[in-house]
């Protein structure tokens, strides 16, 4: 009876012991100790060039973990036989920093060849890029493998819009089990980098809710025709990591008609409020945010595969 009985409780704990080891902080510790360090350098390195590559490599760890999930999907180039993300509408000419992640997962793969995964290093690329803005740091949980295909009708339909209203982007993110919360705290990430003025014309010629002043001065950015690649500041901070953001929504001053909807009489004026006057209170949900969106999803273990080139399965 005992050992029937210890036989039961030691099978529950192989299973666990077995699926925690597929994510874990020390991942590479072993197979590549200075993996971490390595991104993190590359980061450095590109956001010194180019400060708005830190929102560009942000931009792309939340285009990926939100179609498929966390898996490079996002990477992977098109094809005569393929059609991957790159080419949907949200990811189309406005995705950048691809180089970035090619130039580090080289590096890598001269250092320990076939050890880490393309999807791992989006996901510590990105909070490397908030920690060189000036943003909070976090640890990132590792052990993620990269997808052998993408999904360019989820890339269309899945990823918010910049013309998105409230409750669209509730439902958008509870999809992907992210909660209200979730959702204002991620789009915090906007207070670094710039948008397209074809993502923002709507909004300065036709909204209501917006200052005035400030919707000239886009204008003159962004006319009601042409120039669709003149970029315009998320927050009047854009290179710093900071609540801003959150500062300008008050006073209609929300670049896209999706920032301002997260103040304008709804559901979620108290949480802006909240991170306006507590900006440690921003810093702590948007790092437990960007944790849980970074496990969207995962292939781990033997699933997936570990990408030589993040362009194209293996």
């Amino acid at each position: 009876m005992t050992s029937a009985s210890s036989f039961l409780l030691f099978i529950p704990l192989l299973m666990w012991t077995a699926s925690s080891h597929h994510m874990s902080s020390t991942f590479y510790d072993t197979a590549c100790p200075n993996a971490l360090s390595i991104i993190r350098s590359g980061v450095n390195s590109a956001i010194s060039k180019e400060p708005r590559l830190g929102a560009s490599l942000l931009r792309l760890h939340f285009h990926d973990c939100f179609v498929l999930g966390c898996d490079a999907s996002v990477l992977l180039d098109d094809t005569d036989t393929f059609t991957g993300e790159k080419t949907a509408g949200p990811n189309n000419n406005s995705l950048r920093g691809f180089e970035v992640i090619d130039s580090i997962k080289s590096q890598l793969e001269c250092a320990c060849p076939g050890v880490v995964s393309c999807a791992d290093i989006l996901t510590v690329a990105a909070r490397d890029s908030v920690v060189a803005l000036g943003g909070p740091s976090w640890t990132v949980p590792l052990g993620r493998r990269d997808s052998t295909t993408a999904s360019f009708n989820q890339a269309n339909s899945d990823l918010p819009s910049p013309a998105s209203n409230l409750n669209t982007l509730i439902s958008a993110f509870a999809k992907k089990g992210l909660d209200a919360k979730d959702m204002v705290a991620l789009s915090g990430g906007h207070t670094i980098g710039k948008a397209r003025c074809t993502t923002f014309r709507s909004r300065i010629y036709n909204d209501s809710d917006i200052n005035a002043s400030f919707a000239a001065s886009l204008r003159r950015i962004c006319p009601s025709s042409g120039g669709d690649n003149n970029l315009a500041a998320l927050d009047c901070t854009t290179r710093v990591f900071d609540n801003a953001y959150f500062r300008d929504l008050p006073v209609q001053k929300g670049l896209l008609h999706s920032d301002q909807q997260l103040f304008s009489g709804g559901s979620t004026n108290s949480l802006v409020m909240t991170y306006i006057s507590s900006p440690a209170t921003f810093n702590s949900d948007f790092v437990t945010a960007m944790v849980k969106m970074g496990n969207i999803n995962l292939l781990t273990g033997t699933n997936g595969q570990i990408r030589v080139n993040c362009r194209k399965p293996n």
